[in-house]
C-alpha cells in the first residue's frame, strides 16, 4: 500500500471532503473516483465504496462519538483531521476485518502526508481511545434523539415521519436506509438473467414483477456486456410501478415532464411495442442527453428527448396527452439509502418550498391531459406535504380531474401483483411506498383522470 502513489483511504479521504465541505453529492463524487481509478482491484475498490458510503451514512454518530473521547469537538477541528477521524472511527465500529492498530496507524500516517504531522499524537490519542471505550458510548435518553444518532437522521426528519408512519415503521425505515441494497434492473426479455449469470452476475428475481430482477457481485456497469446492449435498465421497482400504473394502450400519446435520465419514458415506449410516442422531456441540455444515450442503448423509435421547463406552459401541447408522467422534483426522503448525504442538505423550509414548485407544475402540466386521459403523479419522497396533501390540493383546485383508485388499475395488471403492494394504496386510492416496510424506495404514486 505505501508504494502506491495514492492509497485507498487518501481517496476516502478526498471523497468525505468533497461531499462535506464543498457540497458534492455522494453518488456522483464516488462515481467518478471510481472511474478515474478503475486500475484498482475488485477489493479496493469495494473498500473506497464501503468507507465513503459508511462513513457518510453514519456521519452523525460518528460525530457524536468523537465528542465524547475529544477534548477537541468535531466543529472545531480542520476539514482534512475531521473526515479523517471520522472514516476511521467507521472502520473501528463497524468493520471487523480491520484491524484496531492498522486503522490508527493508516490514519496517523494520512495525517501527515496530508501536512498535519504535527497533529500526529492527537489524531493518534482519539483513536485509541475511541478504540478502548467503543463499547461503554452512552446514546441520548429522549427516544427521538436516541434514533436521530444512533441512524444518523436529523431530527427534523423524524419528526415528519413519526407522526405518520408511527414509531415502529419509522424505526424500519431507518434500518433499511442503512442496509445494503441490491440494484434492481428491468429487463427486456426473460433471457436476460441468463446473460447475466453467464457474466459472473448473481441475479434473483423480485418479488414484485416479473421483467424485475436484483443484481450484485459485479464490479461496473458499463463492464457489462448486457447493459452496454441495451438488455436491461437500471431502474427500482417502486419507478417500474408508474409504468405499471400508466398502461399506456396501443397509439397513446405520452408527455414525461420530468423524464430524466429516461427510465419511466422508455419503459413506456416499450410497452407501447413500438406504436404512439413518449416525450421525454427535461429541464436542461445536460439531462436531456442523458435521456437521449438511454434511449441510444435501448434503440427504440417511438420516443424522443426535449427540452422543456415543466413550469412554462406549453400551448402546443394543450390536451395532446393520452398520459401525463409528473415525476416531479421532490425531497428524495425516500431514496436516503442510495443517497446517503441528501439527508444533511435537506432541510424542512426547502421541502417545503419543493412541495409549492410540485404546485406550480402540477398546475401547468395538466392541461396537457386529454378528456378521459391520465395524469400519474409520483415523487420519490415519504413526506406528507408533498404528497397527499398535494394530491388532495389538486382536487380542490381542479375539479376536472377525479382522483383514480390504483387498486383498480392494479386488476388490469398483466402480472401477479403481490398483496403487500395492494395493501399498500390508501383508502383514498393512492399508492405511498416506505423502505423497510416494502421491498423498493420510498415512493409515492398518484393517478389523475379528466372527466370526459
Amino acid at each position: 500500500m505505501t508504494n502506491k502513489p495514492v492509497s485507498e483511504r487518501e481517496l476516502v479521504l478526498g471523497i468525505l471532503l468533497e461531499v462535506t465541505e464543498h457540497g458534492g453529492y455522494s453518488h456522483l463524487v464516488l462515481r467518478d473516483v471510481l472511474a478515474k481509478y478503475q486500475y484498482l482491484d475488485k477489493k479496493e475498490r469495494a473498500f473506497i465504496t464501503r468507507v465513503s458510503e459508511g462513513t457518510l451514512e453514519h456521519m452523525m454518530e460518528l460525530d457524536y462519538i468523537l465528542d465524547q473521547f475529544s477534548k477537541v469537538k468535531v466543529k472545531k477541528m480542520k476539514p482534512v483531521i475531521r473526515n479523517l477521524l471520522r472514516s476511521a472511527v467507521y472502520q473501528l465500529k463497524y468493520m471487523d476485518s480491520v484491524p484496531d492498530a492498522a486503522v490508527c496507524n493508516e490514519s496517523v500516517k494520512l495525517a501527515v502526508k496530508k501536512g498535519f504531522g504535527s497533529l500526529r499524537g492527537f489524531v493518534n490519542g482519539v483513536l485509541r481511545n475511541v478504540a478502548r471505550n467503543l463499547d461503554n458510548v452512552s446514546y441520548p435518553e429522549d427516544p427521538v434523539d436516541n434514533l436521530s444518532i444512533r441512524y444518523s437522521m436529523p431530527r427534523w426528519i423524524l419528526e415528519l415521519w413519526i407522526p405518520a408512519y408511527g414509531m415502529e415503521n419509522v424505526e424500519r425505515m431507518l434500518q433499511s436506509f442503512q442496509e445494503e441494497q441490491p440494484l434492481v434492473i428491468r429487463c427486456r426479455d426473460e433471457n436476460v438473467p441468463e446473460h447475466l449469470r453467464a457474466e459472473g452476475v448473481h441475479a434473483e428475481p423480485h418479488p414484485y414483477l416479473p421483467y424485475a430482477w436484483q443484481i450484485s457481485g459485479f464490479d461496473y456497469l458499463g463492464g457489462l456486456e448486457s447493459f452496454r446492449n441495451g438488455e436491461f435498465s437500471v431502474q427500482d421497482i417502486s419507478s417500474m410501478l408508474v409504468g405499471e400504473t400508466a398502461d399506456p394502450q396501443e397509439n397513446d400519446y405520452v408527455i414525461d415532464v420530468c423524464a430524466a435520465p429516461g427510465g419511466k419514458s422508455i419503459h413506456v415506449a416499450e410497452k407501447l411495442g413500438g406504436s404512439g410516442h413518449v416525450e421525454a422531456r427535461d429541464l436542461t441540455l445536460y439531462k436531456v442527453g442523458m435521456i437521449e444515450e438511454n434511449i441510444e442503448r435501448t434503440g427504440l423509435l417511438n420516443i424522443e428527448a426535449v427540452c422543456q421547463d415543466a413550469l412554462v406552459y406549453d400551448e402546443e401541447s394543450r390536451e395532446k396527452a393520452d398520459i401525463v408522467i409528473a415525476d416531479l422534483p421532490c425531497s428524495g426522503l425516500g431514496v436516503l439509502g442510495k443517497k446517503t448525504d441528501l439527508k444533511y442538505k435537506a432541510t424542512k423550509q426547502g421541502a417545503d418550498d419543493l412541495a409549492q414548485m410540485q404546485r406550480e407544475m402540477l398546475d401547468v402540466v395538466c392541461r396537457y391531459v386529454k378528456p378521459g386521459g391520465k395524469l400519474l403523479y409520483s415523487t420519490c419522497t415519504v413526506n406528507p406535504a408533498e404528497n397527499e396533501e398535494n394530491v388532495r390540493w389538486f382536487l380542490e383546485t381542479h375539479p376536472e380531474f377525479e382522483l383514480a383508485d390504483l387498486r383498480e388499475s392494479m386488476k388490469q395488471w398483466k402480472t401477479e401483483v403481490c398483496e403487500e403492494l395492494v395493501r399498500a394504496v390508501s383508502e383514498a386510492g393512492w399508492l405511498q411506498l416506505l423502505p423497510g416496510i416494502h421491498k423498493s424506495d420510498g415512493f409515492f404514486i398518484a393517478g389523475l383522470r379528466k372527466r370526459k
